[in-house]
């Protein structure tokens, strides 16, 4: 089927897709660099350049760069790197580069549903629908999802490439997982595919060494995931059922969000599934069940929409909550679900119009019915655009994300983040703080970020706000406690919580470790090293003439 198409008419369909896709995201390709944005490009010690040093220390398995990001995603930084050095702070040249990788995931879908043997017309429609979700906004507009656009384009050419061409089918599913863990589902996908269309030996051959390389990738993944404190405990899932409920709640949000749109959010903060009512776990039992009926009936008659629902299964395990992290319901983490939830509700439609067609008969001619679907589709495609654009607005501004996370969810951390700002402007520290602390319940509590934050400005000097600080930093270095840091900037963030706190000599100790360890930091520590031992030095010469006099 894919030989009908030229690759002048791929290249045509490209064009299409990013030029609307620059057209819906035109309101955020001058958008700031937003949250993560700043770790991983403004002030990453690690893509600030690139060299034989560098990039040894991004590839490194076990190194700090892994430690720094909480993840191993060698090739995510190796391109913030490249962009960084082609870019430096224009963000208009990050922005784009999302844009039109997403622009070729969306063609790259539309090349492998038509693969799997849906109709041309159906494909596009699907592609399409990928294109312009409103879902998909948070990863193509959040300069550093790079790593979400990169791994679904590697993730999606890997599948395409299978099993015609199994090296670079591997070699493109390798450097997937090395930009995001979450390019894990291709495997399953592939292998559902392969025992569907009854594959020899030699493909599962194949196969076994993608298990291999994802078992080798598995482990600096989880090592550094572990070390920087992905996993959280999470009160209501001592109660196992609470647990599972959660699991199947989570499961409705994002069934709900790719079907509809509804429910997208910048910063989303659902709580967990504590009663038998809830309802977001009560409509996952009827989906899921029809889910599970699709899944089974697909098996049965070895279809290739088996392999969807297997991707649609595997890309949402990592964000389940079968192990627990903060924030699990986002809208970028759906970007690895929708191909998967599109393949296989492309399949129910070809299914719902055949039987359609078999009990209307003539009354009911195949032409008419293909109009009428993609009337549907189109009618769908135009909502989801204009919704899209709106959501693409938001992240010209870091103010309209919060504020827009807030209005979702007015019990979350954001939306007590910013009561308390308004309490701040009002000088009215005491509930500015109250309001603060439940915001670090709900985890924004980065010591060094609440400080400097412009609109906590005017309580500043208060006592009230500079305890609450020093509690924050004093949470720091007790988590410090009980995962002992051992890269450069862990220490020397460990050493800003002590200094925080006043506690000079810790602070000297932890930079001097700092400095030993050894990294891109070196200059930086060595200085902040000596204006911290004068520090030191004066409070304890303040400290003896108090004791003299």
């Amino acid at each position: 089927m894919a030989d009908r198409w030229s690759r002048g008419s791929w290249l045509l369909l490209y064009t299409a897709f990013a030029l609307l896709a620059v057209g819906i995201f035109r309101d955020a390709l001058r958008g700031p660099f937003v949250s993560d944005d700043i770790g991983y490009i403004v002030n990453s010690p690690y893509t600030s350049e690139l060299s034989t040093g560098s990039v040894a220390l991004i590839l490194d398995p076990w190194g700090a760069a892994r430690l720094y990001t909480a993840n191993y995603a060698p090739v995510h930084l190796l391109l913030t790197a490249v962009e960084r050095q082609i870019f430096a702070d224009d963000v208009l040249g990050y922005h784009l580069v999302n844009v039109l990788l997403h622009s070729l995931c969306a063609v790259l879908l539309v090349a492998l549903l038509r693969r799997s043997g849906l109709p041309d017309a159906l494909a596009l429609a699907l592609g399409l629908l990928f294109l312009v979700h409103p879902a998909n906004v948070e990863a193509v507009a959040w300069i550093s999802q790079l790593k979400t656009v990169a791994a679904l384009a590697l993730s999606l050419a890997a599948l395409l490439l299978w099993p015609g061409r199994p090296a670079a089918a591997t070699a493109c599913f390798a450097l997937g997982l090395l930009t995001k863990a979450s390019a894990s589902f291709v495997l399953p996908m592939a292998a559902a595919f392969t025992w569907v269309r009854r594959g020899d030996r030699r493909e599962w051959v194949w196969l076994g060494a993608w298990g291999v390389l994802f078992a080798l990738y598995a482990v600096p993944e989880f090592a550094s995931f572990g070390s920087g404190g992905g996993q959280v405990e999470v009160a209501a899932f001592d109660d196992p059922w609470a647990h599972a409920r959660t699991i199947a709640a989570v499961g409705a949000r994002y069934l709900v969000m790719a079907a509809t749109s509804s429910g997208v959010s910048a910063f989303a903060e659902p709580e967990p599934s504590r009663s038998w009512l809830d309802p977001w776990w009560l409509l996952f039992l009827p989906a899921g069940l029809l889910l599970a009926w699709r899944v089974a009936r697909a098996a049965r008659a070895r279809s290739e929409e088996l392999a969807w629902w297997v991707a649609a299964a595997a890309a949402f395990a990592p964000v389940s909550q079968v192990f627990p992290f903060v924030n699990p319901v986002a809208d970028r983490y759906l970007y690895f679900l929708l191909p998967g939830l599109l393949g296989g509700a492309g399949f129910v439609a070809v299914d719902a119009g055949e039987r359609l067609r078999a009990s209307a008969g003539a009354r009911l001619p195949a032409r008419a019915l293909s109009r009428a679907a993609l009337a549907g589709v189109a009618a769908l495609a135009v909502a989801f655009a204009a919704h899209a654009s709106r959501r693409a607005a938001l992240w010209s501004n870091e103010t309209r994300l919060h504020l827009d996370a807030a209005r979702h969810y007015p019990e979350g951390g954001t939306a007590k983040f910013l009561e308390a700002r308004r309490a701040a402007q009002a000088e009215d520290p005491e509930r500015a703080v109250s309001l603060l602390r439940e915001a670090s319940e709900r985890g924004i509590d980065g010591f060094l970020v609440v400080r400097e934050d412009p609109g906590l400005a005017p309580i500043r000097e208060t006592p009230a706000f500079r305890e609450f600080i020093r509690e924050l930093a004093g949470r720091r270095i007790e988590r410090a406690r009980a995962v002992p840091p051992t890269t450069q900037p862990e220490l020397r963030m460990l050493a800003f919580a002590y200094l925080e706190r006043e506690e000079y000599a810790e602070a000297v100790d932890q930079l001097e470790r700092a400095l030993a360890a050894g990294g891109p930091l070196d200059d930086v520590v060595r200085a902040e090293l000596e204006t911290v031992r004068a520090l030191r030095a004066r409070a304890e010469g303040d400290r003896h003439r108090e004791e003299d006099s």
